[in-house]
């Protein structure tokens, strides 16, 4: 009965609220929605501008790592790095799917160009661009996991290790510990994790939650989607 009534309250309480205030809080709540993303994400219209970034994306376009704007335009570090791209928008703007790999010294940055409107629809063309994903020691669910599990801050700090594809000599030597304690923190993770070995806990890892830090480096770049948005 408490339930039924909570929700008639809450539903009288949208009621109240006229139609613009409701889409102002949708639209508030998504870009929230997509900064806890631990992808990085753009929208790009049909003239190439950038309409929305997320925290990631913002972020890694202010690194120059790979990518940057100019003029709300996405370009690559390289000029054949933007060519790549410039493509990839047009084709998907054109309805087709693309992925490109930059190859950042033996390393690939890639990205995902996906239509989010279809050549015969009416609605105005806009691709959604999903970088590559942060490494899973990056995300804060691994952290998370680490202390559902009563992992020590020592066993937590070789579950890192290996998450970076670190061997036991690079862990042991990072520790400043011997090999065979590392060895034995790692039969410890797998105890505690309930994983038969290495590979299944990094699988595991791998299959948790994408959740961003909530610590975040403040990039120098416009984050109000609205900035985005000018003509």
């Amino acid at each position: 009965m408490w339930q039924a009534n909570e929700q008639l309250s809450n539903r009288g309480f949208f009621q109240t609220i006229a139609p613009a205030a409701r889409d102002d809080l949708a639209q508030s709540l998504l870009l929230r929605v997509l900064d806890e993303v631990d992808y990085g994400l753009l929208v790009i219209d049909g003239s190439g501008r950038i309409r929305h970034a997320n925290h990631l994306a913002r972020h890694e376009m202010a690194s120059g790592r790979a990518i940057m704007t100019h003029g709300n335009v996405l370009l690559g570090r390289t000029t054949e790095f933007t060519a790549q791209i410039q493509q990839a928008i047009e084709q998907a703007l054109r309805g087709q799917r693309r992925l490109v790999s930059l190859n950042l010294g033996g390393r690939d940055f890639s990205m995902a160009f996906v239509p989010l409107s279809h050549p015969l629809e009416t609605d105005a063309p806009c691709v959604l661009v999903s970088l590559s994903r942060q490494g899973a020691c990056e995300n804060l669910a691994v952290r998370m996991y680490a202390r559902s599990q009563n992992l020590s801050p020592s066993e937590e700090s070789v579950l890192l290790g290996l998450c970076r594809g670190l061997s036991i000599p690079d862990i042991a030597r990072q520790h400043g510990v011997a090999q065979s304690t590392v060895r034995s923190q790692i039969k410890a993770l797998r105890e505690k994790t309930g994983c038969g070995s290495i590979r299944e806990l990094l699988q595991l890892v791998n299959s948790l939650p994408a959740v961003v830090p909530a610590l975040r480096i403040v990039s120098p770049m416009p984050h109000n989607a609205t900035e985005y948005a000018q003509p």
